[in-house]
C-alpha cells in the first residue's frame, strides 16, 4: 500500500513539474528571442525547446500498461529533464551572451537521454520478466 501511494506521489509531483518545466522553458526561449523579427525562427525554437516535454508526456500516456519500472523511469525523467532544462537555460541566459546554442543543444540531450534510458528500461525489464519466467517454469 505504501509502495502505491509514493508511486501515485512521485506520478503526481513529475507531471506537475514537467508542466512547470515547459512552463519555464517557454519563458526563456521567449525571453531571449524577444528582438527578433521573425516569426518563423522564435515559433521553431518555441517548438524545439517543448518538444522534450511534449514527448514525456506522450510516454506517459503510451507506458500506462507497462511495467512498474519504465513508468517509474519515465517519472523520474520528467524531473530529471525539468530540473536540467531550468538549470542550463537560467544559468545561461544572461545579457550580453549568444543563447542561440543553448536552445539547440539542451532539447537535443534530452532527447538522447529520454531515448537512451527508456530502451534501457525496457530492456532490462524485458530480462527480468524473462527470468522470473524461467524460474516460474522450473519450480
Amino acid at each position: 500500500m505504501e509502495n502505491n501511494r509514493s508511486f501515485s506521489l512521485l506520478r503526481t509531483i513529475a507531471l506537475i513539474a514537467l508542466l512547470f518545466g515547459a512552463v519555464g522553458s517557454l519563458y526563456f526561449v521567449i525571453n531571449a528571442g524577444r528582438n527578433n523579427t521573425s516569426i518563423l525562427l522564435p515559433a521553431l525554437f518555441v517548438i524545439w525547446v517543448l518538444s522534450p516535454f511534449i514527448i514525456l508526456l506522450i510516454a506517459n500516456s503510451i507506458f500506462k500498461r507497462w511495467s512498474f519500472l519504465i513508468r517509474k523511469t519515465i517519472y523520474w525523467l520528467m524531473l530529471f529533464v525539468t530540473v536540467g532544462s531550468l538549470i542550463f537555460y537560467s544559468t545561461f541566459n544572461t545579457p550580453g551572451t549568444k543563447r542561440t546554442f543553448i536552445f539547440l543543444i539542451v532539447p537535443l540531450i534530452s532527447w538522447l537521454l529520454i531515448i537512451i534510458v527508456i530502451l534501457m528500461t525496457r530492456r532490462l525489464s524485458r530480462k527480468t520478466n524473462a527470468n522470473s519466467l524461467n524460474s516460474n517454469i522450473n519450480l
